[in-house]
């Protein structure tokens, strides 16, 4: 073979090879800027058609009372009409389930909370905007005569198993609320979970069940009307939405605090730019005076941040929750 020849098919070879890693690396390149201009157009017409919110819980519960009392503003604002449907069972992952297998596009959304998305299934999800992480009222029934959390605690020593607390259901935040008092506290409760907490209300009222550690918008209009007694509030401090009902901590348990958070998820994959989007659009909703002064009346403190603050809220919410879990052996869903 000539010697000259062979040294230009060796020259040749890599720079062919070059060659076509540089037109693969120009393919990509465009096919990315492609999708790139893709997802912006489609955040820019975002919504172009209805948008469902799932509440994973019946109706009349803090999740259910809390998305309709946006869903007015948010209709207004995007043109678009957003439907709530309620879709109950298993303390809420029935409901969360159908959102996480929804086509990522922001069409479908979850109205989440501590127990519709749990750290087994917070990786189905991305956080669009928390609404609301207010303190949850602990509630009795006038007829079990206690007026306070000391006498609470106190009736609670002397009677172990015999208060019985609803609940939405296990592993949500009015189960773990009551679960880190009882536990603080040295006492034994019996728990009663149901569906959701409009259910667990419904008892409340009825006496089958003597105390719950519930959302405000849905007992305070009960304590108003004297059919409940509020107790005190869970938060570390007075909730501005509440300033005449004390804390847990402040009441005979010190060191005591738990919320309840509400806040919208989309699927998994869901682009950036449109969770961007829906975040500004929520906040932008809960900035209108109409809107907090609803919330406030109802108890819900109205949250603010990005979806990015969301995501951080969440991570030390649930290393919370996940350790008094393990500590005392709770069964949750």
């Amino acid at each position: 073979m000539d010697f000259p020849q062979l040294e230009l098919r060796l020259l040749m070879k890599p720079n062919m090879f070059n060659a076509k890693k540089i037109f693969i690396q120009c393919f990509l390149l465009i096919g990315l800027l492609t999708s790139n201009f893709a997802i912006a157009q489609s955040a820019d017409t975002f919504p172009s058609k209805t948008v469902k919110v799932i509440v994973p819980f019946p109706p009349g519960g803090g999740a259910d009372t809390l998305i309709r009392l946006l869903t007015p503003s948010l209709t207004e604002s995007w043109k678009q009409s957003l439907i709530v449907e309620n879709r109950p069972g298993a303390s809420g992952s029935i409901g969360a389930e159908v959102v996480a297998q929804a086509s990522p596009d922001g069409y479908v959304l979850l109205m989440g909370t501590t127990a519709a998305v749990t750290d087994k299934n917070i990786a189905k999800f991305a956080p669009v905007a928390l609404v609301s992480a207010s303190p949850y009222v602990v509630t009795v029934n006038p007829a079990l005569n206690i007026s306070s959390i000391r006498s609470l605690i106190a009736y609670a020593k002397t009677n172990p198993g015999k208060l019985r607390y609803g609940s939405s259901g296990p592993g949500s935040a009015s189960h773990l609320s009551a679960e880190l008092f009882a536990s603080m506290a040295g006492v034994n409760l019996m728990h009663i979970p149901y569906k959701g907490t409009g259910q667990a209300l419904t008892d409340l009222l009825a006496g089958h069940i003597d105390i719950m550690f519930a959302p405000a918008q849905t007992v305070m209009p009960q304590v108003e009307a004297g059919k409940l007694l509020a107790l005190a509030e869970t938060g570390s401090k007075r909730s501005e939405s509440l300033p005449n009902i004390p804390t847990v901590a402040e009441s005979g348990l010190p060191g005591y605090s738990a919320v309840g958070w509400f806040g919208l998820f989309a699927p998994l994959g869901t682009p950036k730019p449109i969770v961007q989007k829906m975040n500004q659009a929520v906040m932008a909703t809960m900035a209108q005076p109409k809107i907090r002064k609803a919330m406030m009346e109802r108890g819900s403190d109205p949250a603010t941040g990005s979806a990015d603050d969301f995501a951080a809220f969440l991570k030390v919410d649930q290393a919370k929750w996940t350790k008094l879990i393990k500590e005392n052996n709770i069964a949750v869903q």
